[in-house]
Parts: C-alpha cells; structure tokens; sequence
C-alpha cells in the first residue's frame, strides 16, 4: 500500500475525516488492561498532528498516521498482549492553582503491534501516574520503494516483506 499524500485536498478530507471519527470514538476496552478503558482524548489527535507544541508534523506524516487512525481501536479492542512498556518520567503539563505547570511525572507507554486490513500498524496507549490511560500514537510500520525513495507501508505478508 502505498501513501503519497496526493494533493491539498485529499490530506484535507483525510484530515477532516480524521477528526470526525476521532470524536465518535470516546473510549474503547482493552482485554490486555482487564478490559479497562483507554480514552481518546485530544492529546492523542493532538500527537498525530504535532511533534510537540509548535512543532507539527511533515503532512505526509501526518496523512499516513490520520488515514489509518481508524485501526487503532480496532487493535485495541483485541490485544491480549502487549509487545512493548516503556516506563520513563518525563515532564508533563498540569493545572495547579488555576495556571499550567511542568512537572515531572512517572509516565508508561505500551506498544501494541497488528496486522489488519494487509496493514501492520504499532498502536501506543500513554499512561501518567495518576491518570487515565489513553491513545497515544498509531505508527504505519513503512519501507521505503528504492526506485521512486516513497514510502511504502508493509502489506503484513512475511514472503513479500
């Protein structure tokens, strides 16, 4: 499958599809946490777009993550086991007294891999001490076609990868 953004347009409507489906979503079960909730909220839309604050994403970045972002619950929704946990602290953004702070948090991230649709696609959930656990990232696992230097997204077939 290939993922050459197209034209203005076509990232449009992914993006503005996107979204829409994003805020249908809410929540979704995850048997690997014993069925407890992942939210998805709009830090994880906001990742899609964004590196960090200020600093947004190439659009082919972003038109690959966005066009798959309908898997992510979907994988959710069926992992039993989770591939990767990384436990790190890093400073995260609070409310104390009315105003926003950095303060620094023990945070996890797991890493959930799947194949669906002939994609194989990595689905992070971000976990805060003291917070909810919710998306995080959807990251299309891609090669690059060395004639045309594009990136190609693996189709999931071990004999063609």
């Amino acid at each position: 499958m290939n993922f050459s953004y197209g034209d203005g347009d076509d990232f449009d409507t992914v993006r503005n599809s996107a979204e829409e489906l994003y805020q249908t979503i809410g929540s979704v079960p995850c048997p690997y946490f014993g069925n407890a909730i992942v939210a998805f909220n709009a830090k994880g839309i906001r990742h899609l777009k964004f590196k960090s604050d200020e600093k947004a994403r190439p659009r082919e970045d972003q038109y690959a993550r966005l066009k798959l972002l309908h898997l992510a619950p979907k994988v959710l929704k069926l992992s039993r086991t989770v591939q990767g946990i990384w436990p790190t602290r890093q400073f995260e953004l609070q409310k104390t007294h009315s105003r926003w702070e950095s303060v620094l948090k023990d945070v996890c991230f797991y890493e959930f891999m799947a194949v669906l649709e002939n994609v194989r696609i990595k689905v992070i959930v971000k976990e805060v001490a003291g917070g909810e656990r919710y998306f995080w990232s959807i990251i299309p696992f891609w090669k690059l076609d060395p004639d045309k230097r594009r990136r190609i997204l693996h189709s999931g077939d071990p004999e063609q990868d």
